[in-house]
């Protein structure tokens, strides 16, 4: 018997090939950051990521990425809706703008978008004009030393963007916009519009249709361009950094990282390492996150199938 001709190699060099791939690119840099890191040891470590400076940025970048995500949650599903549902002229080229961001350098991004946003910019000069302020929260501890009865959040109000926590969520938004879009906008294609129709010849409301027919569907996918959006905010440095200056109320824990390496005062380079590792450790959480909710979506989607 012949055997079959196949168009790709086989599967031992197939497997070969992807094996040493992944250890070059991914496996080897990751296990020689962990090793990095242990020359620390726990003591070392969880001073570095517990100190001041590095809780203080990991708070914002947290904050600001959660902030950032969920305003890509609203926008995203909107767009995603009107892009999938409708038909109208230049569709195909809001379309391709969706994925600028992917293209687009990102330091390209945060030149664009301090100088639209900044104090002598087009928007942020015309919202100084009109004394647009805004609050944002930072952790200060507890006021009486840990007690309980201090507040440990204080508010500042800013009258900015550029330069301010504000400017760092819209550049977080930039970058993360497309993650929530693409993975949303199939979903709704796909949808069929017959539930939606019987609900509304049952006499359901468009609100009620959305809530109890449309929203479970989109709720996986939602969910996991929720949880891509918020990782991309986590790691980003690129355009942020343009946006937030070096100033203590805004420096995410990428920057904290390059300092560590650049200035010598500040931390070695396994403290850097340290601070590596923990935003490593959360991406990490957020990607088994997103595989568990396509696995319920899948699930969820074969019983629908079946029922």
């Amino acid at each position: 018997m012949s055997r079959r001709a196949r168009v790709l190699p086989g599967l031992s060099l197939s497997l070969g090939v992807t094996v040493l791939y992944l250890s070059l690119v991914v496996l080897l840099p990751l296990s020689a950051l962990f090793l990095k890191t242990g020359e620390l040891g726990w003591e070392r470590f969880f001073g570095v990521i517990t100190s001041g400076w590095v809780a203080a940025a990991v708070r914002f970048t947290l904050g600001a990425s959660l902030v950032a995500a969920l305003l890509n949650v609203v926008v995203g599903l909107l767009i995603a809706w009107v892009l999938g549902r409708y038909t109208f002229p230049f569709a195909r080229v809001i379309d391709a703008v969706i994925d600028l961001p992917f293209a687009l350098p990102t330091a390209v991004a945060g030149i664009a978008l301090s100088t639209l946003y900044a104090e002598s910019g087009l928007l942020g000069g015309w919202l100084a004009g009109l004394g647009f302020r805004y609050p944002w929260p930072a952790w200060r501890g507890f006021a009486d030393g840990g007690g309980g009865r201090g507040w440990p959040i204080e508010w500042t109000v800013y009258d900015r963007i550029s330069l301010a926590p504000l400017g760092v969520v819209i550049a977080m938004a930039f970058v993360g916009l497309p993650f929530v879009v693409r993975t949303v906008q199939p979903v709704i294609e796909d949808l069929s519009r017959d539930v939606e129709e019987a609900a509304a010849t049952l006499g359901a409301g468009r609100f009620q249709i959305f809530r109890a027919v449309v929203l479970p569907e989109l709720a996986p996918a939602l969910l996991t361009g929720f949880a891509l959006a918020l990782a991309r905010g986590l790691g980003e440095y690129g355009s942020v950094i343009f946006i937030s200056g070096n100033r203590p109320d805004t420096e995410i824990a990428s920057q904290v990282i390059i300092k560590m390496i650049e200035v010598n005062e500040t931390g070695t380079y396994a403290d850097a390492t340290a601070v590596a590792v923990l935003l490593l450790a959360a991406s990490f959480a957020l990607l088994l996150a997103i595989n568990l909710l396509q696995r319920a979506a899948a699930r969820a989607h074969a019983g629908r199938a079946a029922g």
